[in-house]
């Protein structure tokens, strides 16, 4: 058990007696950091969750965003760390299966998923290949044989998830405004069990992902099955249609302990069931063990006596297994049954209210040190440089893992993988814009400023696209929040995000918190992971190729803050200095002249620069059309700035504008209208990526040959080591 001796005191004084085994069983699994955010949830209430778009129901495990014309948007997020650093291909295929079924809960067809991986050091660790190799083609599987694409993600390699893995999955789904389901119950309504049947996989899940990582627990990694994912999503649409569910809820961590005691407390209502009820692929399961397993593919659902011979005929249609588990009752209790025989007895508000935590936080004191920058070893052949960096994992071509998708299926990709955003078609003539982005590695030398860069990074990715942010998803991750010092950098990510999507009026319209990453190495390093919604009302800027004299322009300064860069970390193994930090204002006046550069149809492409700086950022738009380009470093806005800081600087706000030169004077005007910094720096053209200080080349590289080797050193590492 993994209740706490104060929490288990707590417990008895709340129900005046000894607990039984079933009910310590079902208050440890949601009384778990996993599925009760003791930790955080108090601090969670600073972000902004309201705004004009956002569609507030209780008990939606989604976000809900209101995109006009009678339709909505619905967004989630989660993770399956523990389970996917013991077994990555079941892990990260259930982590996919668990996202979905949120989706589908709010009554919306899931129409896309995201992917945020994040494995040790590849290039030299074996462990780190297998953990990697194994949870995409996990992701890849399931994704495929729900016809959901998988149409974005990110990839990241850093030595301090060495044995572990940070699989977080994002999905949207589409629907009526009208079609929503809205939560709501009435006395002797009855409870059904519908989907796949109860094994003993996944028994004690949500506390194994509430503790550090010290042992392979495979019992606690849940079993995937993704064809009857694709039935109970098909079924459920069609019960939706029929108007046959009154609430729902997935069976996620804690199982149906806390989807029965979760949809009990949001409909301040009472359920009483019975675990004989409740169909099962093992024998002899004891009641424990049935009510805290986490078997995947399973919905529970309220309906009524009238409608549930509908359900039960559309169930048997898509062959999937719907128990009446249980009843409604009005007496706000949590009432769990084996035949006649009482096992567990408990107020719903006492089962889905863990007492919250106030933890101390305290600056970790490697961020007194870790500012300061040495003097490091001058670069004498940046061509060189250029091409390690073209070859490291977390520039390299990601083609590897997003080739593996199918990111068409349901025909509404309009923009696929390798985009700075992905980009679907809606029904009603608009386009949604979506990203997910994170950088550890920023967030490690400063947390706040860190957060808020990985925030601003998706929001320039959908406004590449010529969208407007309207919502976003947080994906917190962290060591033990016992540690003061990891704490405070939780709190720091915290207070950033909320200040820039207060700033920006971006609602947070979901979100979850993973605590605990750590291995007997250590622990991971600060991980926010951020989610961006972005709409098009009218038309997305797809990528037009680029080719022979065409311009290149760059929107925003270039700033001397190399902390946490590629180029820090990867060609001088240096951890430290100054972290980049966004400038509000100027970040609000570039994505607003973005968008109106957009509107007017002055651009053939926009691509944003993050990592690597801007040579990594033009060398991707010539690889990506195969022509060459010719830059002037001195042309570059910027303080006084030696070459590898204009070059490899990851300064946010950042954009390179691609365009036809006789749009150039137009364009020109408009930036000089709102009054923000930009210069022309260069244009296309033959076979050469060349960087130039005045009359002197410090990059030449062929196109040919950078692309060859930024399109193949991922997937050769992964294959050959």
């Amino acid at each position: 058990m993994s209740l706490e001796p104060q929490e288990l005191s707590e417990l008895k004084s709340k129900i005046g007696r000894d607990p039984t085994s079933t009910e310590l069983h079902i208050i440890a699994a949601e009384w778990s950091e996993h599925c009760s955010y003791k930790s955080s949830k108090k601090h969670l209430k600073m972000l902004p969750m309201k705004g004009p778009l956002v569609i507030n129901e209780k008990g939606y495990d989604s976000g809900v965003l209101d995109v006009g014309d009678g339709y909505v948007v619905t967004a989630h997020i989660e993770s399956h760390n523990h389970p996917s650093a013991v077994e990555p291909y079941g892990g990260a295929a259930t982590g996919v299966g668990g996202v979905i079924r949120d989706i589908l809960s709010a009554g919306t067809r899931p129409i896309a998923i995201f992917d945020g991986l994040r494995f040790g050091n590849i290039e030299k660790d074996q462990q780190a290949r297998w953990l990697f190799k194994n949870a995409v083609t996990g992701i890849a599987d399931y994704g495929n044989c729900l016809g959901i694409p998988t149409i974005g993600g990110e990839v990241e390699f850093d030595d301090c998830y060495q044995n572990y893995a940070l699989v977080d999955v994002a999905a949207v789904g589409f629907g009526r405004k009208e079609n929503l389901i809205k939560n709501h119950a009435q006395k002797d309504d009855l409870v059904v069990l519908l989907g796949g049947s109860t094994g003993r996989d996944g028994i004690g899940g949500s506390q194994f992902a509430s503790d550090s990582l010290e042992s392979e627990d495979r019992s606690a990694v849940q079993i995937p099955d993704p064809f009857i994912e694709k039935l109970i999503i098909e079924a459920i649409l069609e019960a939706r249609n029929h108007k046959l569910i009154h609430a729902m809820k997935d069976l996620g961590g804690g199982g149906l302990s806390c989807a029965v005691s979760e949809t009990a407390e949001a409909l301040e209502i009472g359920i009483e069931m019975d675990v004989d009820k409740v169909h099962t692929r093992e024998s002899n399961m004891h009641p424990d063990e049935i009510m805290v397993s986490e078997s995947q593919e399973r919905m529970l659902i309220v309906t009524n006596k009238t409608k549930l011979k509908k359900l039960q005929e559309i169930c048997k249609k898509f062959r999937i297994g719907c128990s009446v588990i249980g009843h409604v009752k009005s007496d706000n209790q949590m009432h769990v049954k084996k035949g006649k025989k009482t096992f567990a007895n408990l107020p719903t508000d006492v089962v889905a209210n863990a007492t919250l935590l106030d933890l101390p936080s305290k600056k970790p004191a490697y961020l007194e040190t870790i500012q300061k920058e040495k003097k490091l070893k001058p670069i004498s052949n940046y061509s060189k440089t250029m091409m390690t960096l073209l070859a490291s994992p977390n520039i390299a071509s990601k083609i590897w893992v997003y080739g593996q998708y199918d990111h068409e299926v349901g025909i509404r990709t309009v923009l696929k993988p390798g985009a700075d955003a992905s980009v679907l078609r809606l029904d009603n003539g608009k386009f949604l814009s979506a990203k997910i982005d994170g950088n550890p590695k920023q967030c490690y030398v400063n947390p706040r400023e860190g957060a808020i860069g990985c925030f601003e990074e998706a929001c320039r990715n959908v406004v590449c696209t010529g969208a407007k942010p309207i919502g976003m998803l947080d994906h917190l991750q962290f060591g033990n929040p016992k540690d003061p010092e990891i704490f405070w950098t939780f709190l720091e990510s915290l207070k950033g995000l909320t200040d820039f999507a207060k700033y920006f009026e971006i609602p947070c319209v979901g979100g979850k918190v993973s605590l605990h990453n750590e291995t007997p190495a250590g622990s991971i390093k600060p991980t926010p992971v951020i989610g961006v919604l972005g709409l098009i009302d009218k038309k997305p800027l797809v990528p037009q190729k680029i080719i022979e004299s065409d311009c290149l322009v760059i929107l925003g300064d270039t700033k001397d803050e190399m902390g946490g860069s590629e180029y820090f970390e990867y060609i001088h193994k240096f951890i430290g200095g100054r972290c980049p930090s966004v400038d509000f204002a100027e970040s609000k006046k570039n994505m607003k002249t973005v968008l109106d550069s957009i509107e007017n149809l002055l651009l053939k492409s926009v691509h944003d620069c993050s990592k690597g700086g801007l040579a990594v950022a033009v060398s991707e738009l010539c690889m990506t059309n195969q022509i060459g380009c010719n830059i002037s470093l001195d042309k570059i806005p910027c303080e006084k700035l030696d070459v590898d800081r204009i070059l490899f600087s990851e300064t946010h706000s950042r954009y390179l504008m691609t365009l036809d030169k006789k749009n150039l004077k137009k364009l020109e005007t408009l930036l000089k209208k709102n009054k923000v910094s930009f210069q022309l720096v260069g244009h296309f053209g033959g076979d050469k990526i060349q960087f130039n200080d005045g009359k002197k080349t410090i990059i030449d590289l062929r196109v040919d040959k950078a692309q060859k080797t930024w399109l193949n050193s991922l997937r050769d590492l992964v294959l050959h080591g």
